[in-house]
């Protein structure tokens, strides 16, 4: 893999920037947001004032913690323009959660948020190592979900040529990235491993692509998994964060020269980890739920707003800025089995180490009598589909699992391609019971 590291020279100023200064600046557009929200948000002001907080409470940037929690049921509730902070004519662009479990939850973006969104990506995909000139193929969803367009715009504000190709259509992803010559693919992870499949039900090897960046997201992925797709691509895997509540793609990014965790760009967005059942604030090191606050954010501020992903919070390495782990899983997606907390990337790091395997899976929990059962949908990989090696392998990954993460499942192992595939986020859990 090439040597990516970007020139210290071309960073944003802030990013090297020392901690007091960083400091300060946060404690300014906190305040700043603060009483944004309060003066032209209903929601905001009716919670401050039930527990009595007034903005000007802040007098250090730990007294953020004397304020209320936003969340997603909130923003449910308050649909479609109740948390918006401007007027909707001032609304430059909405974005919308699917609603699959409920009313979608709407984002709006005035004209400078859009401006200060595409930096921030341009920002995340500079540190990724990607740079002006450079072809970006873009496998995100275009519409209503953020990751299409935010990542557009951030590429189209770092200088770059851009294939807007969405998801989908898994044969043409990998004929556009060989003739058009992409040295950035920007897509979620589950995806990259079907374009990988492709590459090789074509013949192609993927060492020879042109791709030496992969700037990946939406969903939680393991190291296990960056070096599966390094050594297949001859190239780098790095982690973007987002969430569509907070901003989209790019409120955090890893560093090509380090991969040791997400640079959060705290410039724009507080970070904080609780205690998801205490919700207490956990000091940096902690693991827990990642909480964050909007410090730039016009069209729709958001205090406190609970991510329910899990991580920690560290230092700052190859950038001033604190990083978060890479996330491990979600406070809601935790599956709690016999009495055992799971998460699915457990799962795909014991998946990941046994080669007759593809990386591809869907947990299934069902009822066996009155206990509950966890089934994992995998499929062999090419090459070893015949009876004894599906079993062997079945019964190894069965083993793995009980050995690592302390349970018993039933392992069944398909033809390759029989484990659903998805296009966006992959669907890991599907829940029977």
């Amino acid at each position: 893999m090439k040597n990516l590291t970007p020139d210290k020279k071309s960073l944003d100023p802030i990013e090297i920037a020392s901690l007091d200064e960083i400091s300060d600046l946060q404690f300014k557009r906190m305040r700043w947001s603060l009483e944004h929200a309060y003066k032209n948000v209903k929601f905001y002001k009716k919670k401050f004032d039930a527990i009595g907080v007034h903005p000007s409470d802040l007098k250090t940037i730990s007294d953020i913690s004397l304020f209320p929690f936003t969340e997603k049921k909130d923003l449910r509730e308050n649909y479609p323009f109740n948390m918006f902070a401007v007027p909707k004519s001032q609304i430059s662009r909405i974005h919308a959660s699917s609603g699959t479990t409920g009313k979608p939850t709407v984002v709006g973006y005035t004209k400078g948020d859009i401006d200060n969104w595409a930096s921030l990506v341009a920002r995340s995909m500079r540190a990724s190592g990607t740079k002006s000139g450079d072809t970006v193929h873009i496998s995100y969803g275009y519409g209503l979900f953020t990751g299409g367009l935010g990542a557009h715009y951030g590429a189209e504000k770092l200088g770059c040529t851009i294939v807007p190709i969405s998801g989908g259509m898994t044969q043409r992803q990998v004929t556009l990235i060989e003739d058009f010559k992409a040295t950035t693919i920007m897509v979620t992870p589950s995806y990259m491993l079907s374009i990988l499949d492709e590459y090789k039900a074509q013949g192609r090897d993927p060492r020879d692509s042109c791709l030496e960046i992969g700037i990946f997201g939406a969903e939680p992925w393991t190291n296990s998994m960056r070096k599966e797709v390094e050594n297949a691509f001859d190239m780098h895997a790095v982690d973007i964060y987002g969430l569509s509540e907070v901003m989209g793609p790019g409120i955090a990014n890893e560093c090509v020269e380090t991969k040791d965790g997400l640079h959060i760009w705290e410039d724009h967005f507080y970070p904080e980890i609780i205690d998801p059942q205490s919700q207490k604030p956990s000091a940096d090191g902690s693991m827990g739920e990642l909480v964050f606050t909007t410090l730039t954010k016009e069209g729709m501020p958001v205090i406190r707003y609970r991510t329910r992903d899990l991580t920690r919070l560290l230092p700052g390495t190859a950038r001033s800025m604190r990083r978060m782990e890479k996330v491990t899983g979600r406070s809601d997606d935790m599956i709690i089995l016999r009495g055992v907390n799971i998460f699915p990337t457990q799962i795909e790091e014991q998946l990941l180490t046994i080669k007759e395997l593809s990386p591809h899976f869907q947990i299934e929990l069902t009822k066996d009598n009155r206990l509950d059962k966890m089934l994992v949908h995998t499929e062999c990989s090419i090459g070893n589909e015949n009876y004894d090696k599906r079993l062997k392998s079945s019964m190894l990954l069965e083993q793995k699992i009980k050995g690592n993460i302390g349970i018993s499942v039933e392992v069944i192992v398909h033809d390759p391609d029989g484990v659903p595939r998805s296009q966006g986020k992959a669907v890991r859990v599907v829940d029977n019971r």
